[in-house]
């Protein structure tokens, strides 16, 4: 029997089984967010899978979180059953069956009491080619977990609370380590995108940056063109998740070091530097992917060659362009009112999500205070409407929008404590405009 995972924290909530038999040993959940999970729905689905004899686990990510102490946010499940013996048994259960696109991969899933569960069954990977795999069922768990990932990654957990660990990824776990399940380049060439979910892991869990297996990095490597051959839209998956991550800049930064970044779409001159600034000042203001990436960018070529490769959505890439354009030129003012050119540019701008924008640059320029400022700052109503403008006999249509444009920027900006131009009146200033000149009928409001 293959060896199984000891040593248990109190924090997670985990009780040894002073059981031991041919070498292994047993060790149970107990956790509240374990409970937690045994909702009417899960619990119909283990009473159908225990009267048919079927074995049915709770799979990879979960596990990990679990023993992270980790409520998960989706939980995959594992079973000795085959598609098709699953599908004869909730049929016959009258259990609802959706989206069968996953069955050809061994994946049924079933909804139960408003409930989704994905369960899969137990497979090896016949042939691979790097992106995709063609599989075969088995009833090995360790066969399994073989084919995983990482070893954080391949841990089963049995319905009563049973670790399976074939691979030390508790361990792991517990030393926020991140390795390969074997050997690292022949789980690299079974699915290149696992080079990225090494680097997003490794932000997720370890405990500081630089702390690689030699022999993890030579494969990554050595294989590191095989990316060329993943979609930019999964790539774009794991580098947003990346971007978000600890030790960000370590991570890029040995990205390039490790001949990735021109697979997966980064400039070959990235501004490395810039980047290492800008991901410590945004660290503790929930930036978007994009502020971040950005930073590694010397002009709007960049942006345009990374939506090239990724395929990264029309909000994102103009965000970046906005980014690139403004970083320089558009900062905070000297004197009492530093949100000034902030909220100017905001009222002058005709774009779309000007507002988002300029949040995400203040972040990129590490302005907490203004940051918090702007987010509390409304666009103020402009006191005079195009109604208003009829009643002094401007016709409607593009001469009203014409002539609300020529009025004095302290009435436009509503920040003067002067006067200025109140509800259906205008000042002076705005009255004597070209546009306005004439058009007496409103009383004018002195300065």
């Amino acid at each position: 029997m293959w060896a199984e995972l000891l040593v248990v924290p109190r924090r997670a909530g985990l009780r040894l089984l002073r059981r031991r038999h041919g070498g292994s040993g047993t060790m149970r959940l107990q956790a509240p967010q374990f409970q937690a999970l045994f909702t009417p729905g899960l619990r119909s689905v283990a009473e159908l899978f225990e009267k048919k004899n079927y074995e049915l686990r709770i799979a990879g990510g979960a596990v990990r979180d679990l023993l992270s102490g980790v409520t998960p946010q989706d939980i995959d499940f594992a079973t000795t059953a085959t598609p098709a013996e699953m599908k004869e048994m909730f049929t016959a259960a009258g259990v609802r069956l959706i989206n069968n696109k996953g069955e050809k991969h061994g994946t049924i899933t079933a909804r139960l009491h408003e409930q989704n569960f994905e369960i899969t069954t137990l497979r090896i990977d016949v042939v691979t080619d790097g992106r995709h795999a063609e599989v075969e069922f088995t009833t090995d768990w360790h066969k399994d977990a073989e084919r995983r990932d990482l070893t954080v990654n391949s841990m089963f957990l049995g319905l009563d609370g049973t670790l399976y660990d074939f691979f030390n990824g508790y361990e792991d776990l517990k030393s926020k380590k991140i390795r390969f399940v074997g050997k690292a380049a022949e789980r690299i060439q079974e699915d290149y995108l696992r080079i990225l979910r090494y680097f997003r892991f490794y932000g997720r869990i370890a405990e500081k940056p630089g702390d690689h297996e030699p022999n993890t990095l030579q494969a990554i490597r050595e294989n590191a063109k095989g990316l060329a051959g993943i979609s930019g839209e999964r790539i774009w998956v794991e580098l947003k998740k990346i971007l978000l991550g600890n030790h960000v800049s370590h991570l890029v930064q040995l990205m390039y070091e490790l001949d990735i970044a021109q697979y997966i779409g980064l400039p070959l001159d990235g501004n490395l530097e810039e980047f290492a600034r800008v991901t410590k000042n945004i660290q503790n203001l929930s930036p978007k992917p994009m502020t971040a990436l950005t930073s590694l960018f010397k002009g709007k070529d960049d942006v345009t060659n990374l939506d090239l490769r990724l395929k990264i959505s029309k909000e994102e890439k103009n965000l970046g362009l906005f980014l690139v354009k403004h970083r320089q030129e558009l900062t905070k003012a000297p004197g009492p009112e530093p949100l000034r050119p902030y909220q100017d540019f905001l009222m002058d701008s005709r774009e779309a999500n000007t507002n988002s924008k300029i949040l995400e640059l203040l972040k990129y320029q590490g302005e907490e205070q203004l940051l918090k400022e702007m987010q509390e700052w409304t666009v103020p109503s402009f006191p005079v409407s195009g109604h208003d403008l009829r009643k002094m006999g401007v016709s409607s249509g593009k001469e009203i929008g014409t002539a609300l444009q020529q009025c004095c920027p302290s009435c436009v900006t509503a920040t003067s404590q002067r006067g200025g131009c109140r509800a259906g009146m205008l000042c002076s200033p705005c009255l004597a405009s070209k546009d306005l000149r004439g058009h007496s009928s409103v009383i004018p409001v002195p300065f």
